[in-house]
């Protein structure tokens, strides 16, 4: 095991061993030049090196293992050679996109499988025998396994992407059962956006001895590239607030978070009862409905999704110019992976908050732990609690600070 701590090279695609075929998909993707993730992995990918990379949301690490797997599988193989692992449906479809558009000069098939869809017809694409990367959740892979449709007898490339959000939402067992089902000698590589002792533990089960550790330092777009705003209200008064500010941003592509499913729902009916645009998306969705609400916010046919934190990671949404909390998450994680949705590709981003007169201690939290200049915005007439450390008494207070 070894870390790789470069400093970023002014390289470009051509410095990489890869294929004219592949060269002139990236291009035509829109790819100029290789971000950090892609820069540091995409050459010991090649290599045959095992890899665990710590890279966010956002960081192109989706081509950074994508690319390779374009230039080792053998399309005239009609095997299956590569499987990647990844937590949600979304993800599943975005990552099969993204896989497809890299190969297609070199005429790559890529097969997404996942719940929420016919397995029936997910297993006569499977019998057809074309394609050579499988793409799915863990849940939907060890049914196929399972059922004997699935061979994974000929993996060379075993992908887990977001691993750490896989373990949280209780994967392990299948991703094990999965892993046992592909040959003992393959390349396997690991993303995850958060290294805790869980991923490293998973790491030395699954990978050579002499993987290699890839940091990325994530970008600090909670202060270079993201305004941010709270503005403080008397309870009750959240949604009231809400409309205003949508008004006075009138036209922007917004993201709304909500803490539940069921809070979602009500909040965009409100909305569209005031005469916005928006809808909601979150996991009770059938997987028809998800795919026709994130299309039509990509299409700009709506201006605002509410969401639940279901969007908040793993979801190619461009173009997002504000951000919104309707009200504050419960951990420091969420709040970065949610106001990550803007300010991306270069550009500003706004990140609003609507927290309550209760929210004062966890306002302050949110502040001190991302190091972030937020401006605080006081629409009440209730004088704001400080944060103390004798208030940190319940479990889960000590464990918000723990992080």
């Amino acid at each position: 095991m070894s870390e790789v701590m470069l400093s970023k090279e002014n390289l470009s695609f051509n410095d990489f061993q890869i294929s004219k075929e592949t060269l002139n998909s990236i291009r035509k993707m829109g790819f100029k030049k290789p971000t950090e993730v892609q820069e540091k992995t995409i050459p010991l990918i090649l290599e045959g090196k095992d890899i665990i990379a710590q890279a966010q949301t956002g960081t192109g690490k989706t081509a950074a293992f994508g690319i390779p797997i374009v230039e080792t599988v053998n399309t005239k193989s009609r095997k299956i050679q590569a499987l990647v692992l990844v937590p949600t449906r979304e993800l599943a479809i975005q990552v099969t996109k993204e896989i497809k558009d890299i190969g297609r000069e070199k005429r790559i098939f890529a097969l997404a499988v996942y719940g929420g869809k016919s397995i029936r017809h997910q297993i006569d694409f499977l019998k057809k025998g074309k394609d050579v990367v499988i793409v799915g959740t863990p849940g939907r892979i060890k049914d196929l396994i399972e059922r004997k449709v699935l061979n994974l007898n000929d993996v060379k490339i075993f992908v887990l992407d977001e691993a750490d959000r896989m373990l949280d939402m209780g994967f392990i067992e299948d991703i094990e059962f999965i892993f046992e089902q592909t040959p003992p000698v393959k390349q396997t590589l690991l993303f995850s956006a958060t290294m805790p002792k869980a991923i490293m533990r998973l790491a030395e089960r699954f990978l050579n001895d002499d993987y290699e550790i890839v940091k990325i330092k994530p970008e600090e777009v909670t202060v270079d590239r993201i305004k941010q705003k709270a503005y403080r209200v008397d309870t009750g008064k959240e949604f009231e607030t809400l409309t205003k500010i949508l008004n006075e941003n009138e036209g922007k592509k917004s993201i709304v978070f909500t803490e539940t499913k069921r809070g979602a729902d009500e909040l965009s009916k409100k909305l569209r009862r005031e005469g916005f645009n928006a809808d909601a998306i979150h996991g009770d969705y059938s997987q028809a409905k998800r795919e026709r609400v994130l299309r039509d916010f990509r299409r700009n046919r709506i201006d605002i999704l509410v969401a639940t934190d279901v969007a908040a990671r793993g979801l190619d949404i461009k173009g997002v110019d504000v951000v919104y909390n309707y009200s504050l998450p419960r951990d420091v994680e969420s709040y970065i992976h949610r106001i990550g949705r803007t300010g991306r590709a270069g550009k500003d981003g706004l990140a609003i908050s609507i927290i309550s007169t209760l929210e004062d201690r966890l306002f302050e939290i949110v502040k001190k732990k991302t190091r972030s200049d937020i401006q605080l915005i006081n629409l009440s007439d209730k004088p704001i609690e400080k944060l103390e450390r004798r208030d940190f008494t319940s479990n889960r207070r000590r464990r918000f600070l723990r992080r």
